[in-house]
């Protein structure tokens, strides 16, 4: 775990983070629901106690971002019954936080307030400067005589401090109506993590019932349709945060999240998304611009470089984390027959991006350079899977289902990036690069080839752990088989297509658990009993590492 230190706290300084912009237009959405009264839909994101006492703390209290010197806080206030979420109803409410050294904030070490409006859906920031490094501390909101639960954060180490050790909780693709966060409880139950990633598709924008439940809605969203305004992704945003496991582990440690396609809609890109309808649900540019909105008020994260969430974070000289955002530049997907992969034209990070990604892996003087990518990098090839798994397959992956030997919303539709990206960590000697992905519901241990087609005998550049999703539909859901019945002859085929891929569970839900030290990266992997269980257990699948210098994976015997 990382080291402490016994530095006295500096000034602290906190900022409001409210927007003043207002929506900047209503759209047409595709469900019926969309013309009913807002009063229901907005009222299923708040507990029902909501309407009877306020102001109150409904939604939970988070952290996130943790820096040497600080770290970022966050709540919602509910402070009258009307201000239900994406209401924009309300009065201006005054509230405070305090942060400590110890949960019953006998040691208060910094305090102070911030307002909340319903310019910003209520919701408030305070970004504390001051606290030591690699330090645990305690923070609450208050207002009106009201008091938030109590939460655990922790900052990072200083930046030129010598760590042993890092452990990090890493999450990805939570869909609200597939089933329950358990994922989220068992994580936070551990108390051990001094983070933890969100690899994107933290909420879902579908209607209800339109996304993978192998049928069945085990718990409905609210606004029940599609979401696309302001006032909609919300009260999206606020039926998440009901969530107790979710509440659970905000409370436990900081989080470092990043977004994927589905806080704004399925497969975005720069310029849309497959899952927009340009007129009829407005102007793009306007839904991007709500979703964007939406999210820096709801999660506890800075926004980075033109209001995206590529930025870079240190945990002291044993790692640099790169978080990248992969919806914001990129070119729009191909299609089979409409372009193609390997056009140096076309990008998936943007020039600046790619060009701000190169530099820091060349500068960073830690360890180990953590890339946070929403979707795989990792060449995939499907190989001559059998068509009955071919069709389901390329359902998940979003391909044509007549089959198509790559996935064209990850780095295999954008070669060029890759073959640069590559190019740069092999030519410049970078070692200790490892990517962390979410995106594809499915666990992955995989090396990274410089060509995948002579793998092994051409080199790896770097490595790479996929997490599966938290709820989203695996491969045994979309067919509606029992658990393991797919993974069964669906590994052995993907695996001997794709030599560099050591591992993948292509049916399991769950979570993955990050633990560095300076001699190795160790990710393991665990398992949910059943999504639909509120109650589901978790077990241990497996652990991969990566040694320090090698650029290639290897089996652990056992979690750390």
């Amino acid at each position: 775990m990382t080291s402490r230190h016994g530095r006295t706290e500096s000034a602290v300084s906190a900022t409001a983070d409210a927007a003043s912009h207002a929506p900047r237009r209503r759209t047409v959405v595709k469900a019926a629901a969309a013309t009913a009264a807002l009063a229901g839909p907005l009222a299923a994101a708040l507990p029902a106690r909501a309407v009877q006492q306020a102001p109150a703390f409904l939604h939970g209290v988070a952290s996130g971002d943790p820096l040497p010197d600080g770290v970022l806080l966050w709540t919602r206030v509910t402070p009258t019954p009307d201000a239900l979420p994406g209401s924009g109803a309300g009065p201006d409410t005054e509230v405070r936080w305090t942060v400590a050294r110890d949960r019953t904030f006998t040691d208060v070490v910094a305090r102070g307030t911030v307002l909340a409006t319903a310019a910003s859906d209520h919701t408030v920031k305070a970004d504390v400067r001051g606290l030591r490094p690699a330090t645990d501390y305690w923070f609450r909101f208050s207002a009106g005589g009201a008091d938030s639960p109590a939460a655990r954060t922790r900052t990072a180490p200083a930046a030129d401090a010598s760590v042993a050790g890092l452990r990090l909780g890493v999450v990805s693709c939570a869909n609200w109506e597939a089933g329950h966060f358990a994922a989220y409880r068992h994580l936070a139950a551990r108390g051990d993590l001094d983070a933890w990633l969100h690899l994107g598709d933290y909420i879902y924008e579908y209607g209800s019932g339109d996304y993978g439940t192998r049928g069945t809605v085990v718990r409905p969203h609210s606004p029940a349709h599609e979401i696309v305004t302001l006032a909609d992704y919300r009260t999206r945003h606020a039926r998440y945060k009901t969530d107790p496991d979710l509440q659970a582990l905000h409370a436990t440690a900081p989080v470092i999240a990043m977004w994927d396609d589905h806080e704004f809609a399925n497969d975005t890109w720069s310029g849309g998304a497959e899952n927009h309808t340009e007129g009829a649900e407005g102007s793009w540019a306007a839904r991007q611009a709500a979703a964007k909105q939406a999210y820096f008020e709801w999660m506890p994260v800075r926004p980075a470089v033109e209001g995206t969430t590529y930025r870079r974070l240190r945990f002291g000289r044993l790692a640099d984390l790169s978080l990248l955002d992969l919806r914001s530049f990129r070119s729009q997907q191909v299609s089979l027959g409409d372009g193609d992969v390997d056009d140096p034209g076309r990008t998936l990070t943007g020039r600046a991006q790619l060009d701000w990604l190169k530099a820091g892996l060349s500068a960073s003087d830690a360890t180990w350079r953590l890339v946070g990518t929403s979707v795989m990098i990792s060449p995939f090839a499907l190989g001559s899977l059998p068509a009955a798994l071919l069709k389901p397959l390329a359902k998940l992956l979003g391909l044509p289902q007549e089959g198509l030997a790559l996935n064209t919303d990850q780095w295999d539709g954008y070669t060029a990036d890759r073959r640069e990206l590559l190019a740069h960590l092999r030519g410049n000697a970078i070692r200790n690069t490892v990517f962390l992905t979410g995106d594809i519901h499915m666990a992955w241990a995989n090396d990274v080839p410089v060509n995948a087609g002579t793998y092994p005998l051409s080199a790896s550049a770097a490595t790479e752990f996929v997490v599966t999703s938290v709820t989203s539909d695996n491969l045994d859901d979309i067919l509606k088989v029992g658990e393991g019945a797919v993974d069964a002859v669906a590994s052995p085929l993907i695996r001997a297509a794709n030599r560099h891929v050591h591992w993948v569970d292509t049916d399991r839900h769950g979570f993955g658990v990050l633990d560095l030290t300076a001699e190795r990266a160790q990710m393991d992997y665990y398992v949910l009993s059943d999504r639909t269980d509120a109650g589901a257990t978790a077990a241990w699948a497996r652990s991969y590492r990566t040694r320090s210098g090698t650029q290639k994976i290897e089996r652990a015997d056992a979690p750390v």
